[in-house]
C-alpha cells in the first residue's frame, strides 16, 4: 500500500490556507440534543467523553443517549486514555480507582468496534494538523493534541461515523479543512 501525499495535498490544500480560521457560532454546529432521534444512534467517542463520563460531568440525558447508542472507539482515543493513566501519580489515593476504571472500560470494548487510522489517514491528519498549527499559531503541545483530534475525526469519517466531543472549537477547525467528517458537540 502506498500513501498518496499528492492527492492528500490536493484535497486538503495546505498551500491555499494562509489566514487564521474562525470557529463558527455554536448554533451552526450539531449539538448533542440532535442524538435524541428515532433510530439507534451510532457514533465514535472522542477522548473527552470518556474523561467527562468518568468524572461524572456529563448531563444525565447525554449519558443516557450514550448508553443507548452503538459505540465505536478509536485506538487513538484509547491511547490518550492510557497516557492519562500512566501520567497520573500512582502515589495519589485515587490512582488505583482510575486505573481500574479504565482497565474495565478497555476490557468491555469489543475488538470489532475499535477503529484504527490507516497510513493514508495518518498522512491526511498530519496535513490537517500541520495546516492548523501554522494558520492558528499553535504551540508544540497544541500541535500534538490537534494531530490526535484529526486522527480521531478522520478515522470516524472514513467509517462514516460522527464523533461525539466536548472539544467543539478544535473539531470545528478540523472540519473546516476536512468537511467530509461530522462531529456532535456537548
Amino acid at each position: 500500500m502506498s500513501i498518496d501525499l499528492r492527492g492528500a495535498v490536493r484535497r486538503r490544500k495546505p498551500d491555499k490556507r494562509r489566514a487564521r480560521l474562525a470557529t463558527r457560532p455554536r448554533h451552526e454546529l450539531v449539538d448533542w440534543t440532535a442524538l435524541s432521534g428515532t433510530g439507534p444512534t451510532v457514533m465514535l467517542l472522542d477522548t473527552s467523553v470518556y474523561i467527562h463520563r468518568a468524572a461524572g460531568r456529563l448531563p444525565v440525558p447525554l449519558r443516557d443517549a450514550i448508553d443507548r447508542a452503538l459505540l465505536f472507539h478509536c485506538a487513538v482515543a484509547l491511547a490518550e486514555l492510557a497516557v492519562g493513566v500512566a501520567n497520573a501519580d500512582p502515589a495519589r489515593p485515587g490512582w488505583v480507582a482510575l486505573r481500574d476504571h479504565y482497565a474495565e472500560l478497555f476490557a468491555q470494548v469489543p475488538e470489532t468496534r475499535i477503529l484504527t487510522p490507516n497510513p493514508q489517514t495518518w498522512t491526511e491528519a498530519g496535513l490537517v494538523a500541520g495546516t492548523l498549527a501554522r494558520v492558528q499559531g499553535y504551540q508544540p503541545h497544541q500541535r500534538k493534541a490537534c494531530l490526535n483530534d484529526a486522527l480521531i475525526y478522520l478515522t470516524a469519517a472514513r467509517a462514516g461515523l460522527p464523533v461525539l466531543t466536548a472539544n467543539r472549537d478544535e473539531f470545528d477547525l478540523i472540519q473546516q479543512i476536512a468537511p467530509e467528517g461530522r462531529f456532535v458537540h456537548y
